[in-house]
Parts: C-alpha cells; sequence; structure tokens
C-alpha cells in the first residue's frame, strides 16, 4: 500500500462529498474571501470558519470532537484536501475564532451562507411548484438546552425542556416539504427558553414567505367579513353599556327621591301616631295612619330594591364599556392587518397555494384564524380544551368512526362553524 493510497483513507467519506459539493458552488472561496481582522499563524480565521462548518455537517455535539472524537476530524488529510485546506486547526482554535469574532463579520458570514443556499432553495421551490402544485410548511419550537451552571451564552432562559425544567433556548424552525431532500430546513431562530409556541405562529409563517420570497394571496374578503361582524357586536355592546349607563343613572335619581319622599313619609307617619294616641283613637285598616304606614313601608321596599339593583348595574357598567373597549381595540388591529394584507395583495404578482403544518402549541384561534387570513391551509391541533369537548358531545353510540391506524379510529366533520371562531373549518376527532 503505497503514501498516496495512505493519504486518502477516511472515516468521513460524506464529508468529502460535501467539500467537492462546497467547491462546486462557490461556497469555500465566498468563506475564504471574507475579511476578518484575525491574523493567519498556522490556519487561516476563514479555514477555521470551515472547520466549524464542518462539524455542523459531521453532526459534532460538542466542538471538541473535532480533535478528541475516535476519529479526529483534525487529523482527516482528505477531508481536509476535499475543502481546500492544507489541514485543520486543534478545536481550541477554532473556539478562539468563533469567540473573536465581531458581529459585523459573524453577518458576513451568514450572508454568503444565504447567497450560497438561495439559488439551490429557489430550483427545489420551483421544482416543488411544478410537481405538487403547491408549497408544505412545518413549523415548530425546539428546545436546545444549555448547562444549568452556565453564564455565557446569551439570552437564555429556563423553560420546559424535554421531561423538566431547564436552562435554554427555544429554536423556532421551519422547513420546506421538498421533493429532492423530504425536508429542506429555511430558517433557524433563537428564543428564549421560556417562550411558548403560541406566540410564535405568526413568525414562522413570515419566515417561511422571507425565505423562499413567495405568498400565497391574502384573504381580504374573509378579514374584511370578520371585521364587520365585529363592527355590529361592538355596536350591540355599546348599546347595551349605554342601556346600563342611562338605567344607573335612573336608578340612582330614583333613590335619591324615594329617600326623601322616605324621610318625609316618615315624619308624617310618626306625627299621626302622635295624634292618634293623643285622641286615643285605634289604628284601623283603612285610617289615614294605617294608609301613612302601608305608604311607608312601600317606599322602604322601593329604596332596599334600588339599593340592591345599584350596585349590580355598578359592577356591569364597567364591565360592558370595557367589552366595547375590546371590541374596538380588535376592529382596530384587524383594520392594520387588512391594509397590511392589502397591500401585500398589491405587490404579489405570483401568489401561490401553501399549506402550514403546526403542533397544538400553536393551535389558538387566534393562530388559527391568522394563517387563514394569510392565504393558507392550516393543520394543526385545538390548543389546550377551546374545540375538543365540543367534538366530544357530538359522538352518540350510533356514530361511524373510520380506522385510520392499528389501534386508531377517526371521525370528520366538515365546513363546521363555531360561535367563538370566525371561520367555518374541517374538524376531526381521534380516539385510540
Amino acid at each position: 500500500m503505497n503514501q498516496n493510497h495512505l493519504e486518502t483513507l477516511t472515516y468521513h467519506a460524506m464529508l468529502v462529498v460535501w467539500g467537492q459539493f462546497a467547491q462546486s458552488i462557490g461556497l469555500i472561496d465566498n468563506i475564504e474571501s471574507i475579511p476578518l481582522h484575525q491574523k493567519t499563524v498556522t490556519h487561516s480565521p476563514q479555514g477555521k470558519i470551515l472547520e466549524f462548518l464542518v462539524a455542523i455537517l459531521a453532526g459534532l455535539e460538542h466542538l471538541q470532537d473535532l480533535s478528541r472524537s475516535a476519529h479526529p476530524i483534525d487529523q482527516d488529510q482528505a477531508v481536509a484536501k476535499a475543502w481546500q485546506q492544507s489541514g485543520w486547526a486543534d478545536y481550541s482554535g477554532v473556539s478562539r475564532t468563533l469567540s473573536g469574532l465581531s458581529q459585523a463579520e459573524a453577518e458576513q458570514i451568514a450572508d454568503v451562507l444565504e447567497q450560497i443556499t438561495r439559488p439551490i432553495l429557489a430550483e427545489e421551490v420551483m421544482r416543488t411548484l411544478q410537481s405538487a402544485r403547491r408549497l408544505t410548511y412545518d413549523g415548530d419550537l425546539t428546545d436546545r438546552p444549555v448547562s444549568n451552571t452556565s453564564t455565557t451564552y446569551p439570552g437564555v432562559a429556563y423553560g420546559h425542556m424535554g421531561d423538566g425544567l431547564q436552562l435554554g433556548y427555544q429554536a423556532a424552525m421551519v422547513s420546506l416539504h421538498s421533493s429532492t431532500y423530504g425536508r429542506l430546513w429555511l430558517s433557524v431562530t433563537p428564543h428564549p427558553g421560556d417562550t411558548v409556541s403560541c406566540t410564535q405562529a405568526e413568525a414562522l409563517i413570515r419566515a417561511a414567505e422571507a425565505n423562499t420570497g413567495l405568498r400565497p394571496w391574502r384573504r381580504t374578503d374573509l378579514l374584511r367579513e370578520r371585521i364587520r361582524a365585529l363592527e355590529r357586536e361592538c355596536q350591540t355592546y355599546q348599546e347595551k353599556a349605554q342601556q346600563s349607563q342611562q338605567a344607573l343613572e335612573d336608578d340612582r335619581c330614583h333613590l335619591t327621591e324615594i329617600r326623601q319622599r322616605y324621610a318625609e313619609q316618615r315624619v308624617l307617619v310618626l306625627q299621626l301616631e302622635a295624634l292618634y294616641q293623643e285622641r286615643k283613637h285605634p289604628e284601623r285598616p283603612y285610617s289615614a295612619l294605617a294608609k301613612a304606614h302601608h305608604r311607608l313601608s312601600m317606599l322602604e321596599r322601593r329604596q332596599k330594591r334600588l339599593e340592591q339593583r345599584i350596585p349590580a348595574l355598578e359592577k356591569q357598567l364597567p364591565h360592558r364599556q370595557h367589552q366595547v373597549l375590546c371590541h374596538r381595540a380588535e376592529v382596530h388591529r384587524l383594520a392594520a392587518r387588512l391594509e397590511q394584507f392589502e397591500e401585500e395583495n398589491r405587490t404579489n404578482p405570483c401568489p401561490i397555494q401553501a399549506a402550514f403544518r403546526l403542533d397544538a402549541g400553536f393551535g389558538t384561534r387566534e393562530n388559527v384564524a391568522l394563517a387563514i387570513e394569510m392565504g393558507y391551509e392550516i393543520y394543526t391541533k385545538p390548543y389546550s380544551d377551546w374545540l375538543t369537548p365540543r367534538l366530544k358531545k357530538r359522538v352518540i353510540p350510533q356514530t361511524i368512526w373510520t380506522r385510520v391506524g392499528g389501534n386508531a379510529e377517526m371521525i370528520a366533520w366538515q365546513a363546521e362553524r363555531f360561535s367563538d371562531f370566525p371561520y367555518p373549518i374541517d374538524v376531526a376527532l381521534e380516539r385510540f
């Protein structure tokens, strides 16, 4: 076995292939052309950036595995040659280079990677549209824990990760269903570990659109009708609030009047009682004193009723006023969305059909409605229990279930409407 043959032996054959692919798409030349302020001793800082990319492609969990794994990549000359490097640096050198990068330099590297991948992504998007007639996206938050004792990671927070609470990030990830690659990753955005899924649905959709440069036609017709319905509800709540306000004012005025009349009537009763006692007249059922007592009792009952009703109206009025304010704010928010969507439609010469798949953490009523308004066919599970209990109540002993798996059955309803959701939706219930 000659020396040349020994130099071609490698435990990382795919990294050699990827290196040759990186050469063909110009990735290596573009990375090496980035001006970095760090100096070259044995290995250039650009070469160490490439080594870091190789570590990512190799799926290394820790940077030190570049040098300390069973088959260290930094000792693999075949991989170095494929990536047009004379050799690789120790992992500690790679770490120092990464730590020494400025924000501007890091952004230049990200820009190069984006420019390199953009034509590949565009080609795959066009191929998918030609074959499937639409794009299908998947979005999710994936936990990325770090050591609970770490103090060097910026923007981390404690959150639910795996089976417990841990320090780390939530990575907002969007992928495109690809006929060539199966799944083609579009974007990854780190968030603090306490970020919850339901706050990130729109951001995931926007990230998908930003990376493909394509979006569906916004459903401004649906949104406009939703706003009109909210305006009608707002008008109804406003009328009820005005009725409560008027009733409260009337009752307060009436109570003041009743109290005045009650005081006057009580004086009259006391005077009559004194007169009857002085004349030693008995109080007969239809005597002036009996009538005065009856009138006083009637005023007392009216006063008690008003004193009970006024606090209820005082409690009811702010609630109805709050409903009016909430509806007005919602109308204002949706009107701004409508204006934005109309502008997006005006600047969308080539709308596409697209579907977005999200798990239950994203499936709030507002997120589902937003995705529909943005033009997507949305696949998700309902967040919390806003829908499932109602579907369970529809099931009767005579219900016919369809088997969809070894131990799973499903029943579905089309174009169902719900009082707390603005649009008809297809829903299904599954049991095991």
